[in-house]
């Protein structure tokens, strides 16, 4: 190592130490790496890079799964930061349910870091306008407007719309959920030949995205890529 190396590591290290601390919102312990603790950071569930591209499941290899080359869905790409497993899964459920909003910014900046191919514009999965009164914010909204700051790419926030009141998916069998989300979505932007990024918390049966993929489509969309902070993988429902 050199001198100038280690001199610049001791500057990063004394800079760390000035930092404020925080309360670790999975174990209390003080951070100053944001709402996590390094400790507990390192002990995320991160996606493994052996993914299909697509979707994002695991396969051996990183190739594309049998499920994709089956029934191509309608998004030409998957960017996930973690699978949907504890203590991950602890940390959106308290943004989604429990109104823990600045958990919004750190999980966008582990996405943040996942993204390789950059879109013209984002989108958020939108709310039912219902559903928006009643919960009060959209937790996808949220994360979408972080990843557009830190990205510096446009937000269409009023490009998309859900149209229909649709029954939650997650209380729902895999197979209706196809169904349940036909025809949920509408796209009022002219998005010919731009490259659309999605964004939602939770990837599972990936049903949501594919419906709004194709409002996307519609709208004139020429790619369209899901990125979502974690996948739910089958073994973990």
């Amino acid at each position: 190592m050199s001198i100038l190396t280690q001199h610049f590591m001791n500057i990063c290290s004394t800079f760390e130490q000035m930092l404020p601390t925080q309360p670790c919102v999975l174990c209390g312990a003080a951070s100053r790496h944001g709402a996590w603790c390094a400790a507990c950071d390192a002990a995320l569930p991160y996606l493994a890079d052996a993914h299909c591209p697509v979707c994002a499941l695991p396969t051996l290899d990183g190739a594309t799964c049998g499920r994709c080359l089956k029934r191509v869905p309608l998004f030409n790409r998957t960017v996930a930061a973690f699978a949907y497993a504890f203590p991950l899964d602890k940390l959106v459920q308290a943004l989604k349910f429990g109104e823990q909003l600045m958990l919004a910014n750190s999980l966008a900046d582990k996405l943040a870091l996942r993204i390789k191919v950059p879109p013209d514009c984002i989108v958020a999965m939108p709310l039912h306008p219902a559903r928006l009164r009643e919960r009060g914010f959209n937790q996808s909204r949220e994360l979408a407007r972080r990843l557009a700051t830190k990205l510096d790419v446009p937000l269409l926030s009023q490009a998309c719309q859900r149209v229909r009141d649709t029954p939650p998916q997650s209380a729902l069998k895999w197979k209706e959920r196809g169904k349940n989300m036909r025809r949920a979505f509408s796209c009022t932007t002219d998005l010919s030949g731009k490259h659309v990024a999605m964004v939602d918390d939770v990837m599972t049966s990936g049903a949501s995205l594919n419906e709004l993929a194709l409002a996307l489509r519609r709208a004139g969309a020429r790619e369209v890529s899901a990125w979502v902070i974690a996948r739910t993988l089958p073994h973990t429902g």
